[in-house]
């Protein structure tokens, strides 16, 4: 065999291999202890040689300046990084509220498009307790009156709302937002750390929302039994409940190839119990769950166990964080941000340039 046909033979598997590669980047809320720039946030994300950069929550002093986010947009061209970024909360609380919460997801809009980002992040609420409304039917209309009011300003930006599978709604309710609303112009948020405070096995949501999925958040949890429900905390990537190989095999058959993967630990709370025992507050916060749906995340629940390796709490409630504390703290963020890196890369395969 002569060397150009060797070398041709070998090309052919390393393309196949290197189409099958997703993009991997980072979420900046995970290091939001070290109060970075958004330039040192893509300075970080070059030193570490991943794909792509999620700005959420930017603690940039100059993060509402329109003049920087042209600066975003050329630094993603400077490091060869696929940017994406949004606001938070789209809902309001009151109605008095409704034109000041408009605007500053009009502006949302047009900082995600100057910025260079395809999709524009939207939060309904922190907690299921949290929505607005007395119903989750009055919280998934007012969540639908709220998008289809910046349909235009989006469509005309060429970009799509990327609702948050956050610690609200559960999948399927997302899926009939997003329906309702118009999936022309919206879509999900997925990340795989919130669907187990509404009960939800990461994988049901993943299967459900697959189709709608616009950018995909990677962040594990324990969750095991407790003598007062089922307990859930996040931990750092592959150290948790969630068969993450099984996941990723299952997102590479059913999500979109443009979709990108952003590592996403958020660490350092304690455990939270959700007392499954207790038939109000079934009845007060999931009267609609289904039990099918439920016995998955029993199923999950069953084989986990509470994490026993040493962990810095954060959030200390009524005073104010020591400076050596916070500085454990901030290490910890970064050190778990990176064992999850490797993780992904070492075991999940994912990533380009690594």
């Amino acid at each position: 065999m002569k060397r150009r046909e060797f070398l041709a033979g070998m090309a052919l598997p390393l393309a196949a291999a290197m189409a099958d590669k997703i993009g991997i980047g980072y979420n900046t809320y995970c290091l939001r202890g070290l109060k970075m720039t958004d330039r040192q946030h893509f300075e970080q994300a070059a030193e570490w040689k991943l794909d792509a950069l999620f700005l959420q929550d930017s603690l940039d002093p100059r993060a509402q300046d329109p003049a920087h986010w042209a600066e975003v947009k050329q630094w993603a061209g400077e490091f060869g990084l696929h940017l994406q970024t949004g606001g938070s909360g789209i809902l309001p609380k009151t109605p008095e509220q409704w034109d000041a919460n408009l605007a500053a997801f009009r502006k949302n809009i047009a900082r995600a498009k100057a910025c260079g980002s395809p999709i524009v992040r939207g939060v309904c609420a922190s907690f299921r307790k949290d929505l607005p409304l007395e119903t989750t039917e009055a919280n998934m209309e007012l969540t639908v009156k709220v998008l289809r009011a910046v349909r235009s300003e989006v469509m005309d930006a060429g970009l799509k709302v990327a609702i948050e599978v956050h610690k609200d709604f559960q999948a399927w309710e997302h899926k009939e937002i997003i329906e309702t609303a118009g999936k022309e112009f919206v879509g999900t948020y997925l990340d795989t750390g919130n669907p187990v405070f509404t009960v939800e096995d990461p994988m049901l949501t993943l299967e459900t929302l697959a189709p709608y999925t616009l950018t995909f958040h990677l962040r594990d949890s324990v969750v095991y039994e407790h003598a007062g429900g089922i307990a859930v905390q996040w931990v750092p990537l592959g150290e948790g409940t969630v068969d993450f190989p099984a996941l990723i095999a299952k997102a590479r058959q059913v999500l979109k190839p443009e979709v990108r993967i952003f590592i996403k630990p958020i660490t350092g709370r304690p455990p939270e119990v959700l007392p499954v025992y207790d038939e109000k507050w079934w009845a007060k916060w999931y009267p609609k769950a289904r039990a099918h749906e439920y016995a998955r995340f029993v199923k999950l629940a069953k084989k986990g166990r509470p994490y026993e390796k040493h962990v810095v709490q954060e959030d200390v409630a009524g005073r104010p964080t020591p400076a050596p504390y916070q500085a454990a703290l901030n290490y910890q963020q970064k050190e778990h941000m990176e064992r999850s890196i490797r993780y992904a890369r070492e075991v999940l395969k994912l990533g380009v340039r690594s």
